[in-house]
């Protein structure tokens, strides 16, 4: 059985309730994400979202099979199980291809979808909630179109399982989530007053209308429901969970007991919230751009504590970051408003942290080197970690860490998947 579908089936009766996936391209949030599953003996789901790694190679320049070699090169390294990893695929569908006719983008969604269920991923998010060029603009997309469009790639999903399986013999069955409420991929780009919960009647809709459309055989392999249940994040606001906005869907999931949801953008809720959502049966979190946050946030405190010591050589990281965003602002400019120094503040701490965009370029990852290499060679004061990591100088009195780059950073991010460890595990 496909080990998620095996996860989600027994979760009433065992201690692991649910999983977090965490979707993210960024290998240095990913390495602290296996090290907390090895640590924490807890699911490791990793996602690769659609515009992230595509059969182009997305704007990470890795196609699926690339991405999946080297979560196994990294599990490797770390001595972690990568038959025990779940790989996903997150919004797989017309969402990059919109520019094209039905044909066209449905012919290059199907693409996407073969790609990486051929290269071993087994949770597929087959999102298809978005309209394409030839869709009437002034009409919502109806949910039949919605339906067929993700048959279509579900029949893809599986032909390309079944040419897997001639190559590896024990290949898993891949499993699917779908919706038609799915949020924005990467959080909302404008401040909203309210959130709206998915309404029951909507959500028994889509799984009546997905079940006509499907079939029994495609229906049996869709474990989760994508639905909106309140929470979502934008560059300077959180909308946290409430259960009793959400408890009348909560009520209306009961009528599938085989089914559960899926929370896309939980990021930055509180841990009460995450594991109240996983109660109620959204046990499926996805995060993303807090994990990078969380990355970020360690680079810039080092950052600090080491123009504070004065190195002969310093990074200067973050004036290396603010110099690539201002010379490519494509993955900003669109999603911050303000004055200019309000702009300035987004830019570096924003919620949606569209910085992890940048931290691919080789200006900012060749600074990143260097700064790990200073932090390495120099005698830290204890007071500068007290003043710019509180949290892990305590880590690092009770001996848990060292005061390495890797060390300091890893315990950063890991904070923030503790919350998720702490909302799945019982």
């Amino acid at each position: 059985m496909n080990p998620l579908k095996r996860i989600l089936k027994q979760r009433e009766q065992a201690s692991i309730k649910g999983v977090y996936s965490a979707c993210t391209a960024n290998f240095t949030v990913i390495e602290s994400v296996l090290r907390k599953g090895k640590e924490t003996m807890t699911p490791i789901v990793i996602e690769a979202t659609a515009n992230q790694v595509d059969q182009y190679g997305g704007y990470t320049g890795m196609k699926p099979s690339d991405f999946a070699d080297k979560v196994k090169e990294l599990c490797e390294h770390l001595n972690v199980d990568f038959n025990q990893i779940i790989l996903g695929g997150d919004h797989l569908g017309p969402l990059t291809f919109t520019k094209y006719h039905e044909e066209k983008a449905m012919k290059e969604a199907s693409e996407l979808v073969k790609q990486y269920v051929l290269a071993g991923f087994t949770k597929i998010h087959i999102d298809t909630s978005m309209k394409v060029a030839s869709d009437d603009v002034a009409v919502p997309l109806n949910p039949y179109v919605m339906a067929k469009r993700a048959k279509i790639l579900m029949d893809v999903a599986e032909e390309a399982y079944q040419q897997r399986l001639k190559q590896y013999s024990d290949a898993i069955a891949p499993c699917y989530m779908i919706g038609s409420e799915v949020p924005i991929p990467g959080g909302e780009q404008e401040v909203v007053d309210t959130l709206a919960v998915t309404k029951p009647e909507d959500f028994l809709e889509t799984v009546a209308i997905f079940s006509e459309i499907l079939g029994e055989k495609h229906m049996d392999n869709v474990v989760a429901i994508v639905v909106q249940p309140g929470v979502e994040f934008g560059d300077n606001q959180v909308f946290y969970y409430d259960p009793q906005a959400a408890k009348s869907l909560i009520e209306a999931k009961h009528l599938y007991p085989n089914l559960v949801f899926e929370g896309h953008s939980t990021d930055y809720q509180k841990k009460e919230d995450l594991r109240a959502m996983v109660d109620d049966h959204i046990a499926i979190l996805k995060v993303g751009p807090a994990l990078t946050f969380a990355y970020r946030q360690a680079l810039y405190a080092l950052d600090q504590i080491e123009k504070e010591i004065g190195v002969t050589k310093p990074s200067f990281l973050r004036e290396v970051i603010n110099q690539a965003m201002m010379q490519e602002p494509k993955y900003w400019h669109k999603y911050y408003q303000g004055t200019a120094n309000e702009l300035e503040v987004k830019k570096n701490f924003s919620y949606s942290d569209r910085i992890r965009y940048y931290l691919p370029f080789p200006t900012v990852e060749k600074a990143i080197e260097l700064l790990k290499e200073n932090i390495n060679h120099s005698t830290i004061p204890l007071p500068l970690i007290k003043q710019w990591l509180p949290k892990q100088y305590d880590q690092l009195v009770n001996g848990r860490i060292q005061c390495t780059f890797d060390d300091l950073v890893m315990d950063v991010i890991g904070e923030f998947i503790d919350d998720y460890i702490y909302a799945i595990k019982r």
